[in-house]
């Protein structure tokens, strides 16, 4: 299976996660001595990946790069499609092939589809509560550093789309960028003038929305207000830009924030903070 993200190293990833796992570069390190010493090195196992929770499933081909990186002709088949809502009970993914290669492989495959298939699944409630196919979802930078891409892939397969990727991408002026420049409409003049395209400008005040439209913002994130704040706010801007509400969203005040007329709602929990989905592995010698 093909498996390719814009930014993202497959096999650098699969080869890295494994050397450190295995203690590649350490003294008497470079080996997995538990099945090395129990397992023969002949010996094959069958496999089959199953989830414990009723989960939104991500990161399925990153585990198969796993396997095949120590064992190419094991035989893989991926049981559902990346971004599927399954039950509690549902295989994901059958293998067979070499055992040792299978127990060595297994934690960092794991831990790579516990990890993203809990954020896309945390994704997934937040759409759910905000329920209003007018507003979209976004993510944050609130990453893992080096998992940006992989965090980012899994919220999509949430069903939400993605903030900026990065620092690079796009200009957020925040209230510390404020503070140096003087004023929201400083801080977004030298911006403009630098040629930056897109320029988001957080405010956290009705007073600052003109002064950042004027001076040339091309997004207005709306900073913890209220929804009465919101609707304001959505009414002065009167769709000259698209607007964002962010900050004081959680499952229970999502709804609210997002049927205020704004078109993005982001939430830094869906990376920062979502659980680990229950996902195990079990094996039957051949």
């Amino acid at each position: 299976m093909n498996f390719s993200l814009p930014g993202f190293d497959l096999d650098r990833f699969v080869h890295d996660t494994l050397a450190e796992d295995l203690g590649e570069g350490l003294a008497g390190g470079g080996r997995d001595v538990t099945s090395e010493s129990v397992i023969p090195i002949d010996a094959r196992f069958a496999g089959v990946m199953d989830t414990r929770d009723a989960i939104c499933v991500a990161g399925l081909p990153i585990a198969l790069a796993f396997f095949r990186a120590l064992d190419p002709l094991m035989a893989i088949e991926i049981l559902v499609e990346e971004g599927a809502y399954v039950p509690a009970g549902t295989d994901l993914m059958r293998l067979e092939g070499n055992a040792r290669a299978m127990l060595t492989a297994e934690r960092s495959a794991l831990n790579t589809v516990q990890h993203l298939s809990g954020i896309a699944t945390l994704t997934r409630q937040y759409v759910q509560a905000m329920d209003n196919p007018a507003c979209t979802l976004l993510d944050t930078r609130k990453t893992i550093p080096g998992l940006r891409v992989l965090e980012k892939y899994a919220t999509r397969m949430g069903g939400a789309a993605n903030h900026r990727m990065g620092l690079w991408d796009a200009a957020m002026i925040k209230d510390n960028h404020v503070l140096v420049a003087g004023s929201v409409g400083e801080a977004v003049r030298r911006a403009v003038d630098a040629g930056v395209k897109e320029i988001i400008c957080e405010v956290d005040r009705i007073d600052q929305i003109e002064p950042a439209l004027i001076a040339g913002a091309t997004r207005l994130l709306l900073d913890n207000m209220e929804p009465e704040v919101l609707r304001e706010a959505v009414a002065l801007i009167a769709g000259r830009v698209p607007t964002e509400a962010s900050g004081g969203i959680n499952l229970d005040t999502i709804g609210a924030k997002a049927t205020t007329g704004v078109d993005f709602v982001s939430v830094g929990r869906l990376t920062q903070s979502a659980p680990a989905a229950d996902i195990g592995l079990d094996f039957t010698p051949l």
